[in-house]
C-alpha cells in the first residue's frame, strides 16, 4: 500500500519550498518574539521601575531607543558583519539584509563549515530549515538586548544625545566582532569554543563594555549614588518576570530547530535561574537578616546569564551546580569585593551590570568548559570530541579555549568601547550637565513618569486661586505644562 503525505506537509505552494520545516520556522519566530519581549517591554519596565523616580522616563527611553536603532543598523549593515562572509578572521563583510531574494532563501552561515588543511570536510555549513529572514530577525533580538543590558551601567547620567550616537557605533565596531568570532564562523568558532547562546557574545560583552562606559561617562550625582531607591518594586518584578520566561526563547531558540537540544536548554535555563535566586536570597538572609526583592531579581539574572553559554550542552544536575555558583560568586563580588576594591568603588555602574553579566557570563563560560557533556555536544556542535574537562579526554583543552576566548572578548570590548566614547566626546559631552542631573526626566525629556494631578497639570505652590467664596488662597493653582507633566510623589 503506497504511503501518502498529508496535504499540510506537501510542497504545494511557492511559499513552502522543500527545505522549509514549518515547525522549526514557527518555533524560531516564536523564540525571537520571546527574546524581543525581554527587551520591549521587559527591560523597559525593569529599568523604569528599578531607578530613582526622577530617572524613570529616561531609563525607559534609553532602552526603547536602543531597540529601534539596533534594528535599523542590523538590517542595513550589521547582520552580515556578524553572520555573513568573512572579511577578517574576527569580522564579516558589511552589507544590507534587505533584498527579497536574500531574505526568502534558505538560512545559512557561510563561514560555519569546517575544512581540514588536507581539504576534507569535518563539518558542513550550518543551514537551518527555515528562511534567512527568520534568522535575521532572531539574531537581531540578541543584538538589541545586548546594547540594552549595557545601558544599565550608565543610567541616571549619560547624555541622551551621546547615547543615541553610541548605540549604532557600538553595534558596528564591538558587537559584530564577538558575534562573528563565536557564532558566525570566525576564528573562535573554528577553534571550537562553546558559547551556546551568548554567555560571551552578549553578557560578558555587555558587562565589560558597560563597566568601561560607566568609567568614561562618569558618576551620578553624589545624592543619586548614595540613595537610588527603586520607584516601583512591584513593576520591577513584572519586568523581571518577562526576562525570566523570555529566556526560554533566548536559549531554546539557539539550536535553530525545535529539537532535543532546545528542550534540554529550556529546562536547564529555568533550573539554573531558580537555584541561583534561592542561593542569592539565602545569602541575603544569612548576612543581612532579611530577604531582598532586588537581590532575588539579581540572583535570578545571574542564574540565567550563567547557564546561557552551556544551556544546551550540560546535564540538568550540572545546571543546579551552575545555579549554585551563579547565586554565590557574583553575590560575593557585588557585596564584598566591590566594597573592598578601589577600582570598583570609583566606577559608578548603576545597576551592577559588571557583576550580574560580566562576572556571571565569564563564570558560565568557564563552567561550560568543565561540564559540557559529550553526547549533548555531538547533538549540537559541528566538531568532534567536544567535551568539558570533567569528562576527560580533550576536555582540559576545551577549558583553556574557553578562557582564551573570554580574554579576547574582554580586551576587544575594553578597547572598542573606549575608542567609541572618546570619539563621541570630541563632539559632545558624555555626561549630562549638572542642571539636568539635579532635575532628571523633566529637564531631559520635558516629561515625568507620574502625573498625579491629572491632565498633565503641574502643581504651583506660588500662584493663588480664586475660590467660589471670592477668597484667594495660595498653593492650590495648577499651571499648564507641555507634555505629560504633573506633581510627582516620592515613592
Amino acid at each position: 500500500m503506497a504511503s501518502t503525505v498529508p496535504l499540510a506537509y506537501m510542497e504545494n505552494t511557492p511559499a513552502v519550498p522543500s527545505w522549509l520545516n514549518k515547525g522549526d520556522n514557527a518555533w524560531q519566530m516564536t523564540a525571537a518574539t520571546l527574546v524581543g519581549l525581554q527587551s520591549v517591554p521587559g527591560l523597559v519596565i525593569l529599568y523604569a521601575s528599578i531607578v530613582k523616580k526622577k530617572w524613570a522616563v529616561n531609563a525607559a527611553f534609553m532602552a526603547l531607543y536602543a531597540f529601534a536603532a539596533a534594528l535599523i543598523c542590523w538590517v542595513v549593515l550589521c547582520y552580515r558583519m556578524a553572520f555573513g562572509e568573512k572579511l577578517f578572521p574576527f569580522w564579516g563583510k558589511a552589507g544590507p539584509a534587505l533584498g527579497q531574494k536574500y531574505l526568502i532563501g534558505r538560512a545559512k552561515l557561510p563561514e560555519s563549515g569546517r575544512v581540514h588543511k588536507d581539504g576534507t570536510v569535518e563539518a558542513p555549513m550550518v543551514e537551518p530549515f527555515f528562511p534567512m529572514v527568520s534568522l535575521v530577525w532572531f539574531q537581531f533580538m540578541f543584538a538589541a538586548i545586548t546594547i540594552i543590558l549595557l545601558a544599565g551601567s550608565v543610567l541616571g547620567r549619560m547624555n541622551i544625545r551621546a547615547w543615541m550616537l553610541f548605540v549604532p557605533l557600538w553595534l558596528i565596531f564591538s558587537y559584530t566582532v564577538g558575534a562573528f568570532s563565536l557564532w558566525g564562523g570566525g576564528f573562535l568558532f573554528q577553534w571550537g569554543v562553546v558559547d551556546y547562546s551568548g554567555g560571551y557574545v552578549i553578557h560578558l560583552s555587555s558587562g565589560t563594555a558597560g563597566f568601561v562606559a560607566a568609567y568614561w561617562v562618569g558618576p551620578r550625582l553624589r545624592g543619586d549614588k548614595e540613595r537610588f531607591p527603586p520607584n516601583n518594586v512591584l513593576l520591577m518584578l513584572a519586568g523581571a518576570g518577562l526576562l525570566w520566561l523570555g529566556w526560554s526563547g533566548f536559549n531554546g531558540g539557539a539550536p535553530y530547530a525545535a529539537n532535543l537540544v532546545s528542550s534540554m536548554a529550556v529546562l536547564n535555563t529555568n533550573i539554573s535561574a531558580a537555584t541561583s535566586l534561592l542561593v542569592w536570597t539565602t545569602l541575603d538572609v544569612l548576612f543581612f537578616g532579611k530577604p531582598s526583592v532586588i537581590g532575588a531579581v539579581q540572583g535570578m539574572m545571574t542564574g540565567l546569564v550563567c547557564i546561557t553559554p552551556g544551556a544546551g550542552v550540560v546535564q540538568a544536575w550540572a545546571a543546579i551546580i551552575m545555579g549554585i555558583l551563579a547565586g554565590s560568586v557574583p553575590w560575593v563580588t557585588m557585596m564584598i569585593l566591590h566594597k573592598r576594591s578601589a577600582l570598583l568603588q570609583n566606577v559608578d555602574d548603576t545597576l551592577g551590570v559588571f557583576h550580574t553579566h560580566a562576572v556571571a557570563g565569564l563564570l558560565g563560560g568557564v563552567l561550560t568548559g568543565l561540564l559540557a557533556e559529550p553526547v549533548l555536544c555531538r547533538m549540537l556542535l559541528p566538531f568532534t570530541n567536544t567535551r568539558g574537562a570533567f569528562y576527560g579526554g580533550e576536555g582540559g583543552i576545551q577549558l583553556l579555549k574557553q578562557l582564551a576566548a573570554a580574554a579576547f572578548v574582554i580586551v576587544w570590548n575594553i578597547v572598542s568601547t573606549t575608542l567609541i566614547l572618546l570619539f563621541i566626546r570630541l563632539f559632545m559631552p558624555l555626561r549630562m550637565p549638572e542642571e539636568q542631573l539635579i532635575i532628571g526626566d523633566d529637564a531631559v525629556h520635558g516629561e515625568e513618569a507620574y502625573a498625579l494631578w491629572g491632565d498633565g497639570d503641574r502643581y504651583d505652590i506660588t500662584r493663588p486661586e480664586v475660590y467660589p467664596d471670592g477668597e484667594m488662597r495660595s498653593g492650590t493653582r495648577f499651571s499648564p505644562a507641555n507634555g505629560a507633566r504633573g506633581v510627582t510623589i516620592q515613592l
